[in-house]
């Protein structure tokens, strides 16, 4: 009886081993201190660290001062400890909305002098974002999971993976770890999914809920609006002084203004655009890259 079932065990432990063999290894654990921002691959399932990171100053930003001022002390807050929300940035294109975010991390890190890291994770994994966390929680540093330009279309569901993140799930959302979006759509879905749902649920205050919902785990709503012309103006006043381009001030005005006319449009791209432009014909180079 004990041949029998010495054999069988080494039969098992044989079966473990092949299926070890067979198994992905699991991913490596992140070297935190490579950089300050990282990317996270969803192929490997890792996080590749990003040593030059295309930001700017956040005195470049121009045009959205309040909300910077929210965004930079709610970051001031996680960074050291304290109580902070998840953030939504949301509203009109061309406002510095996902600039803003890798400014204020840039900035806070600096003043603080505290291991707060940058995470950008891309809108198409968001599914992965359970395993991201596995890798963060026992992390010894603060993480920002900045996702850019997040929204979801028909039959769409992994914003519920995003809900489940949001909300913690049994284990709870990691301590060291805080979720920024940007988004043209203040409730990250389009109006005719929720309308649809609206028309052709059986509940249809509960299908609407369900969706609309989402936003709501974002403590923060911070909205960017389209600039009125003075604001435009002043965003083109303040660059052409940081920069020390050398144009007459009404020539400044007439020129800009026609040129968001020839776009159709005014925000802080276009303004930033405008001031590129300029700066080439002046033969003047920007190092800088573009804010928005």
């Amino acid at each position: 009886m004990q041949q029998a079932i010495d054999a069988l065990n080494e039969k098992l432990d044989r079966l473990v081993a092949a299926l070890e063999r067979l198994a992905p290894p699991p991913p490596p654990t992140p070297d935190f201190s490579a950089a300050d921002c990282f990317v996270w691959d969803n192929a490997a399932g890792a996080l590749s660290p990003v040593t030059d990171v295309n930001r700017i100053d956040i005195g470049l930003i121009r045009g959205v001062d309040r909300v910077r001022d929210i965004l930079l002390d709610n970051t001031r807050r996680f960074a050291t400890g304290l109580p902070a929300n998840n953030v939504l940035l949301w509203g009109a294109r061309g406002m510095g909305k996902s600039s803003l975010v890798k400014a204020s991390h840039a900035a806070i890190a600096a003043e603080t002098g505290t291991a707060l890291k940058l995470i950008e994770i891309h809108r198409e994994d968001i599914d992965a974002l359970p395993r991201l966390m596995q890798l963060l929680r026992p992390a010894p540093a603060r993480f920002i999971v900045f996702c850019d330009d997040l929204s979801f279309d028909h039959d769409d569901t992994s914003y519920k993976s995003l809900k489940a993140v949001l909300d913690g799930g049994v284990e709870g959302r990691p301590d060291n770890v805080i979720f920024y979006a940007t988004s043209n759509r203040r409730h990250l879905l389009p109006r005719d999914m929720i309308e649809n749902e609206r028309s052709t649920a059986i509940n249809p205050s509960e299908a609407v809920e369900e969706k609309v919902s989402l936003s709501d785990r974002f403590g923060l709503w911070l909205g960017f609006h389209k600039c009125s012309q003075d604001d435009y103006l002043e965003m083109i006043e303040a660059y052409v002084r940081h920069f020390g381009l050398d144009i007459e001030p009404e020539e400044l005005r007439r020129d800009s203004l026609e040129w968001a006319t020839t776009r159709g449009a005014r925000s802080g791209r276009v303004a930033w655009q405008y001031v590129n432009d300029l700066a080439g014909r002046l033969g003047k180079k920007l190092e800088t890259p573009s804010p928005y």
